[in-house]
């Protein structure tokens, strides 16, 4: 397993529709737990496969209630809306306030091409949504509400970091 390095927004990579994961094999394997090392060692709760440079349908999520990785996801049922701050690996120093689904259920395969159905509320529907416009080729900066932007170095001195 090894850290990866994150593709940073500019970078085309980011703005390209993935492409389906037809072969689940040790290759894939090996993306997928090295996706989770580099989603850790960055202090993240998402990774998606563009974001280390791979053009294919897969992510990565924690948001504290262990590990959770999705090959060729789709939403399939949302409801309700939230409205909270979210910054990205891919875009550094800025974080802005999205509108998102509160409940979400997604279908994917695991790693091994098993059919999967989960859902996630709150926090998880976010980190899903999230993940998956990345496979779309969607940057959160593109659906944020442009006042509430603000740079991450102006939040952590307001904190006194």
């Amino acid at each position: 397993m090894a850290i990866r390095n994150v593709v940073k927004m500019g970078d085309p990579i980011l703005n390209k529709k993935c492409k389906m994961v037809v072969d689940f094999n040790e290759r894939l394997h090996t993306l997928l737990d090295d996706m989770a090392d580099t989603m850790y060692e960055n202090e993240g709760v998402g990774l998606a496969a563009p974001q280390v440079g791979i053009i294919r349908r897969a992510v990565v999520v924690d948001v504290g209630d262990g590990l959770v990785e999705l090959v060729n996801p789709v939403i399939v049922e949302s409801s309700g809306e939230q409205t909270d701050p979210e910054g990205c690996l891919s875009v550094e120093n800025f974080i802005g306030d999205v509108t998102r689904p509160y409940y979400v259920k997604v279908k994917a395969q695991n790693r091994f091409g098993e059919e999967i159905e989960l859902e996630g509320e709150g926090f998880l529907a976010r980190a899903y949504c999230h993940e998956l416009d990345h496979l779309e080729g969607i940057l959160f900066v593109e659906k944020v509400n442009e006042e509430s932007i603000v740079e991450k170095e102006n939040i952590d001195e307001e904190k006194g970091e």
